[in-house]
């Protein structure tokens, strides 16, 4: 059956499913297609939408355009990368811009010009920016609708032609008119309201039953959101006698995770799963390990190898069954795959062992068109309880990723680069603070590389991290204004080539100097592990305790290989709230709730410092590997 569409063309953008997303769940149905898509793709096309992309329009090797759907009498409406493609397609010309944009600017609508894609939008909007180039000339017939302060063409638009194009990406939250920027282009084309929840969950039964044909479905269940989700919509399309859940302990749950999964899935009735303790041979898998990526693929071929282990032992004949994963599409994207995309970091449930069983038809994903918060609802819907479906995400992989580790020495483009990162530093007036914490501001470089994503790109630098007044016990003074300190962390690494993230010190052991703390080496190994679920208990405990466990999307916690002595450890609290995963803020605790949180901490006997990760995504990503 035919139906009328926006069609987003994905030129590599995290964000460009992000975009199909938001017009669905604004009742619009909408598909993703490539840019080089022939024109037959656009038959029942009302609207079309080009998404960012980490390309610059001047590099050897960009996306495959083609460049007759131009030619469409159909809107098209241009983000970011697109908006370059409009903007050259009818004459414009794009280069380097003289100042990039990375994370929050405010867009200033033109008061001479009238746009139909900004109606009933105030002329003063908060919008989400992350690029390096720019328009430099416009197209022959377009006008300036809106700028920002770095950006004079941010909004433009030919409507003779039916075209628009903007800077900022309107389908991140950080976007709060991106909706109904969305919501006008959707009028303006036509479009009738087509998509619902009902029609989504009927999609995706439809999807399992038409994918798994007469096989039974073996699912990994991490005991997370969207393995606990996949599990029970399998279950629902395929009966229980078909589905079996395995919930593999590879030694990296948070304390007493395994267990608590167990008699959570026991309380809600399901019986078709089994654990397996497989915790020794996932530790023998990364040991020795210290780059991140070889650690996610290590961990993640290695629950081919656990799972081929237990259908052995089970006795199932393997040409009965499929295999299904909690992917969303945020782990696909990340992982580069799709066609224009790179890669962040490589996901567990994308590793060459699960990329063949998708190959042969034999790997189930019921989830993988979807985001986090459409997960929960859909959980929701089909009658799974809060416990399971507000719980903080927990990926594959476990504590594992959030082990940082280190040989103990560093290369020399490591201190090369770490001190050009200082001196980037050391160069900034960070002025955004009251004069008292000013005059104590300490500033200086962890000498830790964490994983991060810039206009698309994926980075792998150092975090800044600012300490301000000393107080009794080892404890620092924290900035109660959380917007000083989101303007700080942003200025800082929007004006660093080798900085991504900015975090704040909490506390650091009394009579441990800054000359004491050097990089140990350190491994992924059950100590570190045991010292690292300690930590995170501690602040998941006090979160529950007050009532802001589902006021936070996640909360991760970082163990350094950076203390006086290997082993001793850092540790970094990084909570956050976010609706798509592809875009978050840092989440700043109530004074008294870090307090109490830090103080915890502080007794425990091997921890030599204890910092604040305040950075938003982008520049940063959740966790650090």
């Amino acid at each position: 059956m035919s139906r009328s569409k926006i069609v987003v063309l994905d030129f590599g953008s995290q964000y460009a499913h992000l975009i199909a997303k938001r017009f669905r769940a604004l009742g619009y149905y909408s598909e993703i297609a490539l840019p080089s898509a022939d024109l037959s793709v656009f038959a029942d096309c009302k609207g079309i939408v080009f998404s960012g992309g980490p390309a610059s329009v001047y590099d050897e090797k960009i996306p495959e355009f083609n460049s007759q759907i131009l030619t469409l009498d159909i809107p098209i409406l241009g983000l970011c990368y697109g908006h370059y493609i409009v903007q050259i397609g009818y004459n414009g010309k794009v280069g380097k811009a003289e100042v990039g944009e990375f994370g929050f600017a405010t867009l200033n609508l033109n008061p001479e010009v009238k746009s139909p894609l900004f109606k009933d939008i105030e002329p003063v909007q908060q919008v989400w920016m992350s690029h390096q180039d720019g328009v430099l000339q416009l197209g022959e017939g377009f006008e300036v609708v809106g700028s920002t302060k770095d950006c004079p063409f941010a909004a433009t638009q030919n409507l003779a032609k039916k075209r628009f194009s903007l800077q900022c990406h309107c389908e991140v939250k950080d976007t709060p008119c991106g909706n109904k920027i969305f919501q006008n282009f959707a009028e303006f084309c036509g479009m009738e309201k087509n998509w619902d929840d009902d029609t989504v969950l009927q999609v995706i039964l439809e999807n399992i039953k038409h994918d798994a044909k007469d096989k039974n479905v073996l699912l990994f269940l991490s005991g997370g959101v969207d393995s606990t989700v996949a599990f029970a919509l399998l279950n629902k399309a395929l009966g229980q006698d078909r589905v079996l859940g395995l919930h593999i302990d590879n030694g990296f749950m948070r304390k007493n995770e395994s267990a608590n999964v167990a008699n959570a899935y026991k309380e809600h009735g399901f019986s078709n799963f089994i654990v397996e303790d497989a915790s020794e041979s996932f530790l023998n898998a990364i040991k020795g390990l210290t780059d991140p990526q070889k650690k996610r693929m290590a961990v993640g071929e290695n629950f081919i190898t656990v799972r081929n282990e237990v259908v052995a032992k089970q006795k199932l004949d393997e040409s009965k069954w499929m295999l299904a994963q909690g992917t969303l599409y945020p782990d696909i994207i990340e992982s580069g795959g799709t066609k224009n995309s790179k890669t962040i970091k490589t996901h567990h449930n994308r590793v060459d062992g699960i990329q063949k069983l998708i190959a042969a038809g034999m790997i189930i994903e019921p989830l993988k068109d979807l985001y986090k918060d459409e997960v929960r609802k859909i959980g929701k819907k089909i009658g799974l309880a809060d416990a399971l479906v507000m719980r903080h995400p927990f990926p594959g992989p476990g504590l594992s990723i959030n082990v940082l580790c280190s040989t103990g020495t560093q290369s020399e483009q490591d201190k090369d680069e770490l001190a050009k990162a200082q001196a980037e530093l050391d160069s900034l007036t960070i002025d955004q603070f009251c004069p008292k914490c000013a005059a104590s501001l300490k500033r200086s470089v962890l000498p830790v590389r964490s994983v991060g994503v810039q206009g698309d790109f994926r980075t792998y630098r150092f975090p800044a991290c600012l300490a301000f007044e000393q107080e009794d016990g080892g404890f620092y003074h924290v900035p109660e204004k959380r917007e000083k300190i989101e303007a700080a962390s942003s200025y800082i690494t929007n004006n660093s080539t080798y900085i991504n993230r900015t975090v704040i010190k909490l506390y650091q052991k009394p009579g441990v100097a800054d000359r004491d703390m050097k990089i140990q080496e350190g491994y992924c190994d059950k100590k570190r592990l045991d010292q690292l679920r300690e930590v995170d208990n501690i602040v998941l405990e006090e979160l529950h305790k007050t009532g802001l466990y589902n006021e936070i999307f996640q909360h991760l916690t970082i163990d350094l290989p950076y203390a006086t002595s290997k082993d001793r450890a850092s540790f970094v609290l990084r909570p956050v709230c976010s609706e798509d995963v592809m875009t978050a803020r840092f989440a700043l605790l109530p004074k008294e709730v870090m307090n109490a949180i830090v103080q915890k901490i502080a007794a425990l006997p091997f921890v030599d410092a204890l910092y604040f990760d305040a950075t938003n995504k982008p520049p940063a990503t959740f966790g650090w590997e």
